[in-house]
């Protein structure tokens, strides 16, 4: 892929082909996604005068079922939406990346001789030394390069942003370094190793495959290292409903230790059977054993796993019917992947601070409202404890909705999402 200098990239991000990327990526937003690459430019030039760039952008995601089933190699239905990071990258010649975040005010260097994590092993310059060992590791090439980044995924708030930006960085080593050959597959296994090993966070792949793929895909984890992953012919537009993500007023950056215990407990269960994980087992021998697997791994481990079992039965039960063309029916398994968070996994609060139950709140709240309009669909999105969760409603209540919610957790706490068909990508790849 040809680099572009940045008048020329302005040329190229206002040209109709362009418009027509732009319609794709974000909707109506449109022209306020032309606006955001235009920024970026400005940015970039103004840091880093000399040299020729590429543009990059990279999705949030949602999970709509299989909440916390990807660690223990399971199953989730998931989506990019209209949310993303973007970039303007190009190689700067030299052993050190330099990146500008414009929206979490960050200026930091790498150098590629140097990627040992830092001793707190948290934070953005060790999560991107992670990614860079990873493309490394891996036989990939990997060189200098600077970028300026924009970002409207929230923080903390359950659709990725951590792994958006991880994807993002995969997606310009791959074009600045690697001609854009590397699979997305692999931009989400270099992502969970830099969590795993650079932030001692035991996350799965899901949030970074739902990142990089893009669309509304079926995620199947039982193959670890080569995940299936099917794009499902499905125009959510059409069904009627909107999709809004909930704050509930907490963020869950202190929250390792908790996500962290959902894995271990589920695996406990595994290795009473002498396996690495859950998908190797069944639900058969969990309840045949049960009085041992109670005794050794105790009652919450069991009630993950039971999540665990009937979660995998709800994302293929709202896969087929999604392929059936059947949105209502589709629904009440969302429903009922959120009744099995809240019951089994239990993961919409923390349990050492009771008084704090944001979710819950957001929940009830929710399910009285839904009851009154006879439809729709609620559940705790992402990783749970704290955070946000996600509503479907009609879309002439969206507003209604919205408006009842910020009413109680506070202004802006509602957040439509639409969902996208591209994730991770270069955008002057899609527009050649």
């Amino acid at each position: 892929m040809d680099l572009l200098s940045i008048d020329r990239s302005k040329e190229l991000i206002s040209s109709d082909k362009a418009g027509k990327v732009m319609h794709m990526l974000y909707q109506e937003d449109a022209e306020a996604g032309r606006d955001r690459y235009g920024l970026v430019l400005d940015g970039y030039r103004k840091a880093f005068p000399e040299g020729e760039v590429l543009l990059f952008t990279s999705a949030g995601r949602t999970e709509i079922c299989g909440n916390h089933t990807d660690h223990n190699h399971g199953k989730v239905l998931a989506a990019s939406i209209n949310l993303d990071c973007v970039a303007a990258a190009g190689p700067n010649k030299s052993s050190v990346i330099h990146i500008i975040s414009e929206s979490f005010d960050q200026d930091f260097e790498i150098d590629l001789n140097r990627l040992e994590p830092s001793k707190r092993h948290a934070g953005t310059v060790d999560l991107t030394k992670g990614i860079i060992k990873a493309f490394i590791d891996s036989g990939y090439e990997v060189g200098g390069f600077n970028a300026y980044i924009t970002s409207n995924v929230i923080a903390s708030a359950g659709v990725s942003s951590s792994a958006s930006y991880e994807m993002l960085v995969c997606s310009m080593i791959n074009e600045l370094f690697n001609d854009g050959r590397i699979d997305v597959v692999a931009f989400a296994h270099m992502g969970k190793y830099s969590e795993n090993v650079y932030w001692n966070k035991a996350s799965g792949l899901m949030d970074q495959m739902a990142c990089a793929v893009g669309g509304l895909i079926a995620l199947d984890f039982n193959e670890p290292l080569a995940p299936k992953v099917r794009r499902l012919d499905f125009d959510f537009a059409k069904t009627g409903y909107a999709m809004i993500m909930v704050q509930t007023g907490k963020g869950h950056a202190d929250l390792s230790e908790e996500y962290s215990s959902i894995p271990d407990e589920m695996k406990s269960v595994a290795a009473f059977f002498g396996k690495d994980a859950l998908s190797e087992c069944s639900e058969k021998e969990l309840i045949d054993n049960i009085k041992e697997i109670r005794e050794r791994c105790g009652d919450r481990a069991v009630m993950r796993a039971f999540h665990f079992f009937e979660e995998n039965k709800k994302v293929d039960g709202a896969v087929s019917a999604l392929e059936d063309g059947d949105f209502e029916k589709a629904l009440s398994y969302v429903r009922a992947s959120g009744n099995s968070s809240w019951k089994y996994l239990q993961n919409t609060y923390v349990t050492g601070a009771v008084k704090e139950q944001g979710i819950p709140v957001a929940l009830a709240l929710t399910e009285i409202y839904l009851d009154s309009i006879g439809c729709g669909a609620c559940r705790v999105n992402g990783g749970g404890f704290a955070g946000v969760i996600q509503t479907f409603v009609p879309d002439d209540k969206a507003r209604e909705y919205a408006e009842y919610m910020d009413r109680a957790l506070g202004e802006g706490s509602a957040h439509v999402m639409k969902i996208r068909p591209v994730g991770a990508a270069c955008i002057n790849r899609l527009m050649d």
